[in-house]
């Protein structure tokens, strides 16, 4: 119970618990500097609210799924931290279901050859959860860049109008009234081309802040999942039994005959043919004994060829779908 208390104090992975506080505090500014400039803010809202309302219900759709981006590691980081202390917890993983087998051999101290394949797929399982952010980002700056064009094309029509529509040979101070009063609309397309350029970007802007903490996030649960799997697979967690090698125990009872024969005979102070044979059995005894610690080695290095082998053909696999979807 000491052991597992020991290394549940310093679990492997950490809760990205600071990411979530540095997304709320960004969202709190932008929030205070948009009610500061409330006055500012609001006839550009209502110069076209119908496309400015869309920009922004599809932010805090962002907003959202970049939360839930973040949030969904923690099931993952309580899960490893869980099977880093010695536990069995009933609750599987979403994200890290290819690296279960990895995991659990890992509590016991030993490591899978499969291991390094597994941690790139839950690599390219993170990447592929931003994605759809980063397309949202990418939409607003379009939404803004219609309205933009929207604007543009009615302000031209307007522009156009007014000057079809002026009277030639009046008097000067006519045509000029004429002309400011018909400017009126081509300037509220102006305010529409803006306000949604304005919104569009603004809200792109925030969601590449958010895209970026999630990334962050991701890059950090990634590298320390990395560094707990792999690069301290040598060391066992503690209160974990690490497996001991196995003898084959014919041998092990012959070398123990051996010595207690040896033993004896030093005991009773008998020397001769009595002590050479005893030395004679023990010598054939340990040599049996590193006979067979020579095939384990050989049984140990032929497995890992083969480990090594299957990893590089799956690679190769790999590779090859992967230039498959390229083309």
């Amino acid at each position: 119970m000491a052991a597992r208390s020991a290394s549940s104090d310093t679990p492997p992975l950490a809760k990205p618990g600071m990411t979530l506080v540095r997304m709320l505090v960004f969202l709190a500014l932008a929030g205070f500097l948009a009610f500061v400039l409330y006055k500012q803010i609001t006839p550009a809202f209502l110069a076209n609210p119908g496309l400015n309302g869309l920009i922004l219900g599809v932010l805090l759709i962002a907003v959202l799924l970049a939360f839930g981006q973040v949030t969904r590691l923690f099931r993952e980081v309580r899960y490893v931290n869980a099977v880093a202390a010695g536990e069995r917890p009933k609750d599987r993983p979403t994200l890290l279901a290819p690296l279960v087998p990895a995991l659990e051999a890992r509590r016991d101290g030993l490591t899978l050859s499969s291991t390094r394949a597994h941690l790139d797929t839950t690599a390219v399982r993170l990447d592929e959860g931003r994605e759809i952010l980063r397309y949202i980002a990418g939409i607003l700056i379009l939404l803004g860049l219609l309205g933009t064009f929207w604007g543009l094309i009615e302000t031209l029509s307007a522009v156009g109008s007014v000057i079809g529509g002026m009277r030639g040979g009046g008097d000067a101070a006519v045509m000029f009234d004429e002309l400011k009063s018909g400017l009126a609309v081509p300037l509220s397309g102006i305010g529409l081309a803006f306000s949604a350029s304005l919104f569009g970007l603004a809200s792109s802007l925030i969601v590449g802040f958010l895209d970026l903490q999630a990334g962050q996030a991701h890059a950090r649960f990634h590298n320390e999942l990395e560094d707990w799997l792999v690069s301290g697979a040598e060391q066992a967690p503690v209160g974990v039994a690490r497996p001991a090698p196995e003898h084959d125990p014919a041998v092990a009872r012959e070398l123990q005959a051996a010595i207690e024969r040896l033993t004896g005979v030093i005991a009773e102070g008998v020397g001769g043919r009595g002590a050479t044979q005893a030395m004679t059995n023990l010598a054939e005894g340990i040599q049996g004994l590193v006979q067979h610690m020579r095939a384990e080695q050989q049984m140990i290095r032929d497995w890992v060829e083969a480990q090594a082998a299957r990893e590089r053909e799956l690679k190769q696999v790999l590779d090859r779908i992967a230039r498959g979807k390229g083309e």
